[in-house]
């Protein structure tokens, strides 16, 4: 199983301060089984650097944003109801889309504006 990672589980694996750090790496390590990441490196320049070596880990696949919200096929768009789901409903119909599944720790992320969007979701506990 592929995962598409939310902003705040990537903050999470890379930042030893933030509140989630050690849950973000229980699971990445529990899921893609390479438990070995480094602290934050800081400046924006060094976490496009550390974004450009997760890219070379195994398993790592490119999804283009090849989803639209105006798509039927993955989208159920009179479920949009609200601008503040727009964004998670894009990455959770792109997960989907490419038989993947959005990580998450938001308990609130709502999955029905997506076509079977609960199977395409997996909540970081």
């Amino acid at each position: 199983m592929r995962y598409l990672l939310d902003i705040n589980v990537l903050i999470a694996l890379i930042d030893p301060a933030h509140v989630q750090h050690d849950r973000a790496h229980e699971w990445f390590a529990a899921k893609v089984g390479h438990p070995r990441y480094p602290n934050s490196p800081g400046s924006p320049a060094a976490v496009a650097g550390l974004l450009a070596s997760f890219r070379q880990l195994p398993g790592h696949a490119f999804w283009p944003g090849d989803v639209s919200l105006l798509d039927r096929e993955h989208v159920n768009a009179a479920r949009l109801l609200d601008s503040a789901h727009v964004t998670d409903s894009y990455l959770l119909a792109l997960a989907r889309k490419h038989d993947g599944k959005l990580a998450s720790f938001d308990q609130r992320l709502v999955t029905d504006a997506v076509v079977d969007g609960h199977q395409a979701f997996h909540l970081i506990r």
